[in-house]
């Protein structure tokens, strides 16, 4: 039988991935070099960033002139394979870039040394004055090598006590933070100009030689004027060396970041330990800037345009409660599982399985990001659940029936469901975050009706939000041929998630309506946060003297609650004393709002709130299980005293007392509403 005949698509994806493990195998060995590298090595690397930059580019022209009539046989899917290859192409181009930019010794902050090489422009008519010249200039260069590794001796053997000529401020891990005027010893000065220095604590790191200057004792200076003269120099070179050294190691941090930070996702995709489609987790890099995007900041009440009222908070007179407010999108979802999800491979620990959610537009995030743990057999670890059945309450950490609300507009909207992992490398104790695929489920289709409230079958795709057409996994793609039972059993093995949409009850929507336009979180907590809210609009539009007063308001509820929102298992132990308050409430009492109130800021009082500056409570840390395990311990261990008798005993040791925890200064939380075009 004659052998199958190869495609040229098929040539081009092997070239690719011949390529594709030259370039992590080099971008191994350069973040191996750590700024210390000899320039032989560093040259070497140069050339051979050059050599693969030129294969990517050649590889580029002959998949663009492919066509699918090219083929020796039917290729299925034709068109999106060459985009999977397009795309990857074009990302070890990006890769390539940050690479030459990293072994180029001109883009490296701190001084760099160019020799006068000779040349040989002139054409000599005689064969042997040629070869003179070239014996002449190979000497020259010999004689000009030797005087520089003089100077570079020279140097060596100077003083190794250094000055700071300027405050240097460590933007990097190994980096020494320094002041002006400082004395510090040179342990050892590294060609790319960063020298490791310690100063007089024993603190040792690294610092750009352009801001150092050889330290000279005082029986050596000069008078009072030299002085002068010498401080206004070091002031001039101050500011030039902040100018000069400002582009270059802003343009360096770039370099590092791309070559050194985000490689540790390449690394373990070179050492086989995750699939090709895995990234750094988009969301969690989100939620690590700030409060921006945590449920606490949507949780406060929004200003109107004028800046003089509240959006999202309105006073109804003829109920004297919060006025309810519908959003365009108000539903509620559950997450079922996740389908054959890769794991990654040998030499990295799992910490966490969980699921990222906000609204987004496809072009940015227009939520909060809430955050569900996933449940996993090690029998099957490529499938996720969620919601598994408990005695007790169900952690809200764990709770896959969720809510969305949006006010947004966009024809676009719809929710972006992020896979991801905690991990740690077992070689090197490093922690990190890395989705494993997205998914994303329009909320409207193209006329702009909404969606069926259905179950959905959601492919996972590969790697960020914002790239198209990149597999999880592509060597699972690749196996798919002209045949369609074999499309359909390779179909089977892609990733999925399975989402279902449902639309709230009449209780859940009354909640619902009294929380901010757009908000995302567990469905378990919509009842806490509508009374929350309730208690707000008391404070802000019931119980202020007037709507010009800005004074703080004196209520530990509104200081703290939102606090709480970051840490889960004070929520659920507040859950938890709320769902035994009210189970002993007759009908009509559960029908009283303002019965209810009182009872929820008094249940508060008693839980949480002395919890939450307990000296004794470990501070809270994602996917850290004995962490966790110490603050159950003491989160769900109730005292038999009350919250004042809590608060005052010697047995129960609180943090040092701040205003903070008592004063609500409702300017700073608020969310000004962004200005209309």
């Amino acid at each position: 039988m004659a052998p199958k005949r190869k495609g040229p698509l098929q040539t081009v994806q092997r070239n690719t991935d011949d390529i594709k493990k030259q370039v992590d195998s080099l971008m191994l060995e350069v973040r191996q070099f750590k700024g210390s590298a000899e320039s032989k090595a560093m040259t070497e690397a140069s050339e051979r960033c050059t050599h693969l930059q030129r294969s990517v580019d050649e590889t580029m022209m002959t998949l663009k002139k492919l066509t699918k009539a090219d083929e020796p046989a039917p290729v299925g899917n034709y068109e999106q394979r060459k985009l999977d290859e397009e795309n990857r192409l074009k990302m070890m181009q990006e890769q390539l870039q940050a690479l030459a930019l990293a072994v180029s010794p001109a883009q490296k902050p701190g001084p760099s040394r160019n020799a006068d090489v000779p040349s040989s422009s002139q054409t000599e008519e005689d064969d042997d004055a040629g070869a003179e010249s070239e014996e002449e200039e190979s000497e020259e260069e010999e004689d000009e090598d030797e005087e520089d590794d003089d100077e570079e001796e020279d140097l060596e053997n100077q003083a190794e006590t250094f000055i700071a000529i300027s405050a240097f401020a460590g933007e990097q891990e190994g980096d020494l933070t320094v002041q002006k005027g400082e004395l510090l010893s040179i342990l050892s000065k590294n060609p790319d100009g960063w020298w490791l220095a310690q100063d007089s604590s024993g603190n040792k790191g690294l610092v750009p030689k352009t801001y150092l200057k050889a330290h000279q004792d005082e029986e050596e200076e000069g008078d009072a004027e030299d002085s002068e003269t010498e401080e206004e120099s070091e002031e001039e070179v101050d500011e030039v060396s902040k100018t000069k050294q400002s582009s270059q190691k802003s343009a360096w941090d770039v370099v590092r970041k791309e070559v050194l930070e985000m490689n540790a996702t390449d690394v373990l995709a070179a050492m086989g330990a995750i699939p090709a489609g895995f990234r750094p987790s988009t969301l969690s890099s989100l939620l690590s800037e700030g409060n921006t995007y945590r449920g606490s900041y949507y949780l406060q009440p929004e200003l109107s345009q004028s800046q003089l009222a509240f959006k999202d908070l309105f006073w109804d007179p003829d109920t004297g409660n919060v006025r309810p407010r519908p959003s365009r999108t108000s539903l509620t979802l559950t997450l079922w599982s996740c389908r054959m999800i890769p794991t990654p491979g040998v030499g990295v620990q799992v910490l966490s399985r969980h699921v990222r959610l906000c609204v987004f537009d496809g072009a940015k995030v227009l939520s909060n990001i809430h955050t569900v743990r996933a449940c996993y057999n090690s029998k099957n670890p490529k499938t996720w659940t969620f919601s598994p059945r408990m005695v007790g309450i169900l952690p809200s950490l764990m709770d896959g029936d969720c809510f969305v609300r949006s006010d947004s507009q966009s024809p676009d909207l719809g929710i972006l469901f992020e896979l991801g992992v905690t991990y740690i490398r077992n070689s090197t104790g490093e922690r990190g975050d890395l989705s494993c695929g997205w998914a994303f489920l329009r909320l409207c289709d193209a006329s702009g009706v909404p969606v069926p409230r259905r179950t959905y079958e959601l492919p996972v795709h590969g790697g960020t939000p914002y790239e198209q057409g990149v597999d999880v996994d592509p060597s699972i793609t690749r196996r798919a041929t002209g045949s369609v039972l074999q499309q359909m059993m390779v179909s089977r093995k892609l990733p999925k998630l399975i989402v279902k949409l449902k639309s709230p009850n009449a209780k859940t929507r009354a909640n619902l309506n009294l929380l901010p336009d757009t908000l995302v979180g567990s469905r378990c907590s919509v009842q806490l946060l509508a009374l929350y809210r309730q208690v707000l609009a008391d404070a802000l539009l019931r119980d202020r003297l007037t709507m010009q007063n800005a004074d703080l308001i004196c209520s530990p509820v509104l200081a703290t609650f939102p606090q709480v929102l970051h840490q889960t298992d004070l929520l659920d132990a507040l859950r938890s004393a709320w769902a035994e308050r009210e189970s002993g409430l007759k009908r009509s009492q559960k029908r009283d709002t303002q019965l209810l109130k009182g009872l929820f800021v008094e249940v508060y009082l008693e839980t949480v709130f002395p919890l939450l500056h307990s000296a004794g409570l470990p501070p809270a840390r994602w996917a850290d299980e004995e962490q966790e395990t110490q603050r159950a311990s003491v989160v769900f261990a109730r005292p038999p005293q009350g919250a004042l008798a809590t608060l005052l005993s010697a047995d129960h040791a609180q943090e040092a007392f701040d205003i903070a925890q008592l004063a609500y200064d409702f300017l700073s939380p608020t969310r000004a509403a962004p200005p209309t075009n």
